[in-house]
């Protein structure tokens, strides 16, 4: 019995080792999906935000001091930026996927209407520092930056009726990405202005606004079905269903530094708009925003290695069924059996992770758990000498890849409802040997070298 113990803990060793070789096979189908990923990024465009419109004004001011009798010139340049008062976005969001060989990721394409509206521009009226400097600024410049450029597919403006020409860069400080229009004196300095621009841009993962006006809305409509809303601000309203989602936010500069932030006297130098991180959150010292991201469900390596952590689980349970059988209805297992019943169990997250690069996860899933519960059932019938303890066998086995699924669907009740199921074997192991003399039964098979079944274990 002893060296049968220690046969049966070898073969859990190696059993081990195998699911950790599986698990490292399934990091390593990840990282590959992940360079998929970026690849797909790197040659379209990454994650996008949008920051804008704004309007800056690059100026000089110039003045003279005198040293030891001698007159030098001195400057200092400085830009000034004027946000606007009421900032309204509405957008219209369509994913496809691309793919890089087996992986796939999912590409949005926006279409937003911005419109912009400054009560005044007192904000761009230069405030001489020195007495009798001599002060000269550049043309008003109205600008829009993104994150990435490569997106921007198109772009317009127009104030009024006139309609603008467009030009890349920003010329402001820490956001150069993006499109700008000289606006002629006389416009910039004109009460109130109103800016109308339509943008449509592609990127991947996540789309992220920053509230830069006094009072900022934005509508956004998608047919995605898994929006992760992050940043700063939740949206007020939102309506989620299988054909996609539709929120609202609506900030206001009470409630936020970004204005702050992004037209302070730098330029915007101090903080950056970083790009949310996968949980949809701000990364870093950044401006804030509000952020959606669009979370693909499809990813099986993930699924895949949630599932590979019950292994040992499973495997436990059941070498404690075949024991079990062994034990009461005096069968003998060897330990090389052990082994292949293990050995079919953990074959199924190798299948699993492979059939699911190919096919739908849950398509993939029942094929590689009905094959294994097949075969356990069969080889169970002639391990347990009867197809009336193989066939309960293999419909327990088929109970736990059952159990398995539901877990990896609920994710956020997955432990408690793990610790119900265990409770539920220990009850039922507990209860099904209730009246077993453990002493006796081991004694007993000490003596005669196989377990006896002169003892009653139910009811």
């Amino acid at each position: 019995m002893k060296s049968k113990l220690l046969s049966i803990a070898l073969v859990l060793i190696l059993l081990i080792a195998a699911l950790v070789q599986i698990s490292a096979v399934v990091h390593d189908r990840q990282t590959y999906r992940n360079i998929a990923i970026a690849s797909v990024a790197q040659s379209l465009a990454g994650a996008q935000t949008l920051t804008g419109p704004l309007i800056h004004m690059a100026c000089t001011e110039e003045w003279n001091v005198k040293v030891d009798k001698e007159v030098r010139a001195e400057r200092r340049e400085f830009v000034m930026a004027a946000a606007p008062a009421v900032l309204t976005v509405k957008g219209s969001s369509q994913l496809e996927p691309r793919s890089r060989g087996l992986h796939a990721t999912q590409v949005f394409s926006l279409k937003a209407q911005l419109v912009a509206q400054w009560a005044d521009t007192e904000a761009l009226r230069p405030v001489a520092l020195h007495v009798g400097s001599r002060m000269s600024c550049g043309q008003p410049i109205l600008m829009m930056a993104v994150s990435d450029a490569r997106g921007i597919r198109h772009a317009s403006v127009k104030i009024g009726e006139q309609v603008l020409p467009l030009k890349p860069g920003t010329f402001f400080g820490s956001y150069p990405r993006g499109v700008h229009a000289p606006l002629p004196p006389g416009l910039a300095r004109a009460t109130p202005v109103e800016a109308e621009l339509e943008l449509e841009l592609v990127g991947t993962e996540s789309i992220s606004v920053v509230p830069l006006g006094g009072d900022t809305r934005m509508q956004l409509s998608s047919n995605w079905p898994h929006p992760s809303f992050g940043g700063q601000f939740l949206p007020v309203e939102r309506k989620i269903s299988d054909n996609g989602f539709e929120a609202t936010w609506r900030v206001s500069a009470l409630a936020s530094t970004a204005q702050q932030d992004v037209t302070r006297i730098d330029g915007g130098k101090g903080k950056s708009v970083c790009p949310p991180a996968i949980d949809g959150g701000m990364r870093g010292s950044c401006v804030e925003a509000f952020s959606v991201t669009f979370v693909d469900p499809a990813n099986t390596y993930a699924l895949s290695d949630r599932a590979t952590k019950y292994g040992l689980l499973f495997i436990g349970l059941t070498f404690l069924a075949v024991g079990l059988f062994e034990f009461m209805k005096a069968l003998r297992v060897h330990p090389i059996q052990y082994f292949l019943v293990g050995a079919a169990m953990s074959m199924f997250f190798l299948l699993l992770v492979s059939l699911s690069e190919h096919m739908r996860f849950d398509a993939a899933y029942a094929i590689a758990s009905a094959a294994c519960v097949l075969l356990l059932t069969y080889y169970a019938s002639y391990m347990l000498k009867s197809w009336a303890r193989g066939v309960p066998f293999g419909l327990g086995i088929g109970l736990l890849y059952g159990m398995l699924f539901v877990l990896l669907q609920m994710e956020q009740t997955a432990l408690v409802l793990g610790a119900v199921a265990l409770f539920v074997v220990l009850a039922a192991i507990m209860m099904l040997t209730r009246r077993i003399d453990w002493y006796a039964r081991f004694r007993q098979t000490g003596q005669t070298g196989q377990p006896v079944q002169s003892v009653e274990v139910t009811g």
